[in-house]
């Protein structure tokens, strides 16, 4: 695939509970109002409920963490990230109000996800890798729920012009 606003979904995860291990799943319900069934954020935070990250994104990270380091390559499952969903692909909005679907599900990105202390827990330098150019992924708002499952097709329904946003930390 070529076309930049058009990818394939090709990971799901969840924590069914605070502090509980990630499970990878191989298909899902994204819940209207929540996130993804199962998962213990969703439902708690609706603006953020599900949480996406791309794989180019991500092996951008490690490179330049990698580079820092002056390591060899540094291979980290996306899990270790705690998103959601690994879309490949497909170039992510970076700017609120993009609008993404999966299948039938339509999600509404609400801002870039900020990586947390646990990502410097994970691995020395992982939290100052993630923050440039909304490396972390994406936080989304469920506009419509539905059923997905890894190999669905990702579409970037409205890409608003990109925003630089200062992440803490």
């Amino acid at each position: 695939m070529n076309d930049p606003s058009r990818g394939r979904l090709i990971g799901i995860a969840r924590r069914p509970k605070s502090g509980a291990p990630i499970e990878t799943i191989s298909h899902g319900e994204i819940v209207l109002g929540g996130g993804l069934s199962g998962d213990s954020k969703g439902l708690k935070f609706r603006n953020r409920g599900i949480t996406i990250l791309a794989r180019e994104d991500w092996q951008s990270a490690l490179d330049d963490l990698a580079e820092r380091a002056g390591a060899g390559p540094i291979d980290l499952d996306w899990t270790t990230r705690r998103a959601n969903l690994l879309v490949e692909g497909v170039r992510l909005p970076r700017a609120r109000g993009g609008i993404l679907r999966i299948g039938p599900v339509l999600l509404e990105v609400t801002y870039p996800t900020q990586p947390c202390v646990k990502m410097e827990r994970a691995h020395p330098g992982l939290l100052k890798a993630l923050h440039p150019n909304w490396r972390g992924g994406v936080t989304c708002r469920v506009i419509e729920g539905g059923a997905i499952a890894v190999g669905d097709l990702i579409d970037v329904v409205h890409a608003p012009p990109e925003q630089s946003i200062r992440l803490p930390g």
